[in-house]
């Protein structure tokens, strides 16, 4: 009988070390992935607070760097869809000719989702405060992130 409890309790600690393994092992990934999702939201967060800044220094130049730098990226606005980089810079600079006109930016952020590992959406409010003349505007966007090359670049930008 005592080999018998001897054996059966050596088959007991090893399941026992095996399942405790594979707990910590499959809370480690679990860590791995939430802090992987934290740091991209991170990363689109400053992204999207340069934005804010430059645009509120009236430097669309610069604004444009969250941007996708590609003929592939795409704008859609009330007007229909502008393709390409610089079609959606040139966009913004007819639409926006002066710092009157920009007003001041501000970004309130709705939802978030990360879609896979180079893959994040981003639905928000866009606000313009200016002058009495112009008129406040505002209205939501959809945004879809890819990072490409290291960095969060929008890819799609629905604004209305």
């Amino acid at each position: 009988m005592t080999n018998h409890t001897s054996i059966l309790n050596g088959i007991n600690n090893f399941v026992s070390v095996k399942f405790f393994y594979l707990l910590w092992l499959s809370l480690l990934v679990s860590f791995s992935t939430f802090a992987q999702k934290n740091q991209a939201w991170e990363e689109i967060q400053r992204l999207l607070s340069a934005q804010e800044k430059a645009w509120n220094e009236g430097n669309i130049e610069v604004f444009m760097q969250g941007y996708w730098k590609s003929d592939s990226l795409k704008f859609i606005g009330k007007n229909g869809v502008t393709q390409g980089w610089k079609s959606t810079y040139e966009r913004y600079l007819k639409t926006y000719p002066d710092r009157a006109t920009m007003g001041t930016l501000k970004f309130d952020i709705v939802h978030h989702e990360q879609m896979d590992k180079k893959v994040y959406f981003v639905i928000g409010k866009w606000h313009l405060k200016r002058s009495e003349d112009k008129g406040d505007i505002g209205g939501f966007f959809s945004l879809i992130f890819r990072k490409i090359k290291g960095k969060w670049l929008i890819v799609v930008d629905h604004t209305s």
